[in-house]
């Protein structure tokens, strides 16, 4: 089945959006094995954040640029890495610029364009939550993530729930959120994840909780549109209703 793609571009707030649109035709493996996390340099995580999202239908990844480097958080379903790659070309940046690839949990359709883009983000490091390294085949090792770690001068928040390894990361100079699946939007505005796709509900709610504690102005939810405006009083009424 062939895949056509176009790729869409909108601005706002300083800040412009990718969105790629699809057609189609007709104990070795445990977490302390691996590299540590935050190993970002210091040159690397120099300068402001801008974010660009790459739509992908049902799913979004978003990509962090912070000057001439780039990380990615979460990579869609298989197949993909091509509109990952054409919203890099889009933003000004490549998969040689891209240091770090974060997946927020386990799912395939946030984790399953993993074995497109690990032969083309030759520079980057891959990682994940500890809980759910050992659910996500990879040809590299994952580093696991656990809350309060840093990545390119992000915050990694561990907010288990959907899945118990589930990480949502956090710019603290920004108030930029990219919540995986911990939060989404839909026609009735902010919500949580999704009950039929979820581990655990109340610990998804614990979660909301915590996030409502962040100084949070941006959301970026891998389900649904980006939440630019009143993100952080949506997000604290989202978690008093729970």
């Amino acid at each position: 089945m062939g895949i056509s793609r176009r790729l869409l571009f909108t601005a706002g707030s300083g800040v412009l959006g990718v969105a790629v649109l699809s057609a189609c035709s007709a104990d070795e493996d445990s977490p302390a094995a691996a590299p540590t996390a935050g190993a970002a340099s210091e040159e690397e995580a120099t300068g402001p954040l801008t974010w660009k999202r790459v739509d992908l239908s049902f799913v979004s990844a978003y990509l962090l640029i912070r000057g001439s480097t780039a990380a990615i958080v979460d990579l869609g379903t298989g197949g993909s890495a091509e509109a990952i790659g054409e919203g890099l070309t889009a933003a000004g940046s490549s998969f040689s610029a891209v240091r770090h690839v974060v997946m927020t949990h386990k799912h395939d359709d946030h984790a399953g364009g993993l074995g497109g883009v690990e032969p083309l983000a030759t520079n980057a490091k891959f990682y994940t939550g500890e809980a759910d390294v050992v659910s996500i085949s990879s040809t590299k090792d994952l580093i696991g993530l656990k809350d309060d770690d840093d990545v390119f001068g992000l915050r990694i928040v561990g907010t288990p729930g959907h899945t118990a390894g589930h990480i949502s990361v956090f710019d603290p100079d920004t108030g930029t959120l990219v919540a995986g699946d911990a939060l989404r939007t839909t026609t009735d505005g902010l919500v949580g994840p999704d009950p039929q796709y979820s581990e655990d509900m109340a610990t998804a709610g614990a979660s909301m909780k915590k996030l409502a504690g962040l100084d949070v102005r941006t959301i970026l939810p891998g389900h649904g549109a980006p939440l630019t405006s009143n993100a952080g009083a949506a997000l604290k009424k989202l978690a008093a209703s729970g």
